[in-house]
This record gives structure tokens, sequence and C-alpha cells, in this order.
């Protein structure tokens, strides 16, 4: 239906510019490309303004408080495991799961390592972590360390798991996991 305006507006100006020069098939081409490109651009414009209020923007900048509050939610059981050390069994979240985890509550976050430091006796490595969340009403951040053993065989070297550790410590003291420090008091 909004062809039909447009149709009847080039049919005027097709009569006019034939009144004022002689007909080539050319010009009409032109005026009828540049009407397309009107239109086309008209509409694309409106359809991005359309798009425009359907894009959420709430959840990707929130206050600290909101971002810390889901922060501190229990993590479900199935994304905890288990490992055995020194005959103790402990639960922990793989770093991963909480990298995935701080990307949904908090996508402006960043990690960074601080420090590498290796012991005087070589068979041990300390790694400083800093995780920062950023808010729209602040930017905090946490550090915490992780060690592992050199000699200790397993997935990754000793950095890697001493990095592991420091970045899910600087997370749990944001709250992230920490039902876990708890459990056997609840």
């Amino acid at each position: 239906m909004a062809s039909k305006p447009c149709s009847s507006l080039m049919k005027s100006a097709f009569t006019l510019n034939k009144k004022l020069q002689p007909p080539s098939s050319s010009s009409f081409l032109v005026q009828r490309m540049l009407h397309l490109n009107f239109s086309t651009t008209s509409s694309f414009k409106q359809k991005e303004r359309e798009d425009e209020d359907d894009i959420p923007t709430s959840g990707i900048s929130r206050p600290i408080s909101q971002i810390l509050q889901e922060l501190n939610k229990k993590v479900p059981d199935k994304l905890v495991a288990t490992r055995v050390e020194d005959g103790f069994t402990m639960k922990y979240i793989p770093w991963h799961i909480v990298n995935r985890i701080m990307n949904l509550h908090a996508p402006e976050w960043s990690g960074e390592v601080r420090n590498i430091t290796y012991s005087a006796d070589g068979k041990c490595v300390s790694v400083v972590y800093r995780v920062t969340l950023y808010g729209t009403d602040a930017e905090i951040y946490r550090e915490s360390t992780g060690t592992a053993n050199v000699d200790e065989q397993g997935y990754g070297d000793a950095v890697q798991k001493a990095e592991a550790m420091a970045f899910r410590r600087a997370c749990a003291r944001f709250g992230l996991g920490l039902h876990l420090y708890h459990e056997d008091l609840l």
C-alpha cells in the first residue's frame, strides 16, 4: 500500500521530467534507483530504531550490590566437583565453571595475575590473583593466593594450578561458592 503513493510520485516526477527534457530511459532509471535507495534507507533506519527498543541493556551494567547478591547464591551441586587430598574429600568449583558464573553474573569483571613467586627450594610456586568487578556505582577488587607443588603430577603445570586456585579463592572473597567452606556448619 505504501508503494501506491510512491509510484504516483514517481509518475509525477517522470511526467515533470518529460516536460523539461527529452525522455530517456537512463534518467528514469536514475530516478527510480534514487527512490529505491531512499525508501530502503528510510525503512532500514525505521527497522534499526525498532531493534534498538528490543535490546536489553539493564543486565550488563548493574550496581555492585546486585552483582554481589547474585554471586553469593548457592552454586548448584551438579557444578561442584570433589577431590581427595591428604585423605580428606574436598568440594570445589572448577575454575572454568567459576569463569562462566562470573561472565553470567558480572560480565564486566576482569582478572589478572599480580605476582608469581617460587619458594627458595624451588619446590612450590605461589600466585597472587586479582579479580575486579565493575558496577554502575563502584569498582571493587579482591586478591587471593594459590600454591602448588612443582613436582605434583596431573593436568597442567604448577603455575596453572596455583593460578586456578588463586582465581577461585579471589572469587570466593566476593561470595562465589563460599557456602562450600561452611557446609559442615549448616
